[in-house]
């Protein structure tokens, strides 16, 4: 099957947001794409730079409006898509999930950020639940997918267990970028950093990674700079090689070809699944194993 992953700004308007998206996916499915991937917490900008009760009235249900409306568009054009969405899952319980649409326009599963992080400018911790579905994959009309959410990005224990059963592609949408006051000195190694661990997780595990992230500058809300979303949305093969990859500052619709054979022959020649020594990890669930100082 072919692929796809969606750059693309974020304005005020979640509505206006949702068409552009569906716009976006549109383009993708005419480019021969048959699961697409939008960014992280696509209908709004990014509201986690502060910590204000008023914007859980951006929150919906699943279903609700986004996964519909998304659902009868996935059913018109036969593609899948990964669909993040603010969820309300009662009043005062929340979470930055994500439905995968099938091409019949159904749901064919949800998942729910399990790492939740806290950092300036991303308050998460103050929205969203951590995940209690554990780490997933889907199975669609196209194949057998798996998905992550941004901050999952960074831990190799989470593409792990959900490589594990059995996706041939890992998708990751994203809300990722700059403090612009950062930018100059630390910038590059950041972006570097954020596109080597996922290259890693594709080699790790023999599958394909497609990370799909936000684009362009979101002001603060308060007195500060702001956040400047990197882009460089990518998908990379089960080798790591790096297939097709977006600008910094541009909305772009990336397309690439996943070929179960290459899963295949890559992992005969790197047996990682087969060489994990699952008799000596059982120390992984503890916190620290570190000399404890006195």
């Amino acid at each position: 099957m072919k692929i796809a992953v969606v750059q693309m700004r974020m304005g005020s308007e979640p509505g206006e947001n949702l068409e552009r998206g569906m716009a976006f996916v549109e383009t993708a499915a005419g480019q021969g794409a048959a699961m697409i991937c939008l960014p992280e917490l696509f209908r709004s900008r990014y509201f986690c730079q502060e910590e204000d009760p008023a914007l859980f009235d951006l929150a919906e249900t699943i279903p609700g409006p986004t996964t519909e409306t998304l659902g009868v568009l996935a059913r018109r054009l036969g593609v899948g898509i990964v669909a993040p969405v603010f969820e309300r899952r009662a009043a005062g319980l929340y979470h930055n999930s994500a439905v995968v649409l099938d091409t019949d326009g159904r749901s064919a599963g949800l998942y729910r950020k399990m790492h939740i992080p806290d950092d300036p400018g991303y308050y998460e911790k103050f929205y969203f639940a951590p995940g209690d579905l554990g780490f997933r994959a889907f199975d669609t009309h196209v194949g057998r997918v798996g998905v992550l959410i941004c901050w999952d990005q960074w831990f190799p224990e989470a593409a792990r267990l959900t490589a594990l059963q059995g996706p041939e592609v890992l998708f990751y949408p994203t809300a990722i970028g700059w403090h612009p006051e950062e930018k100059a000195e630390q910038g590059a190694a950041q972006r570097d950093a954020w596109r080597t661990v996922q290259r890693g997780h594709a080699i790790a595990n023999g599958v394909y990674v497609a990370a799909a992230n936000r684009v362009g500058h979101e002001p603060s809300p308060g007195s500060g700079a702001g956040l400047e979303f990197w882009g460089s949305s990518f998908i990379a093969d089960p080798q790591g090689l790096v297939l097709a990859e977006a600008s910094t500052d541009r909305e772009e619709v990336l397309v690439a070809e996943v070929d179960p054979a290459r899963v295949e022959e890559v992992r005969r020649n790197w047996p990682f699944l087969r060489d994990r020594r699952i008799d000596a990890y059982q120390d992984i669930p503890k916190r620290f194993l570190g000399r404890e100082e006195a």
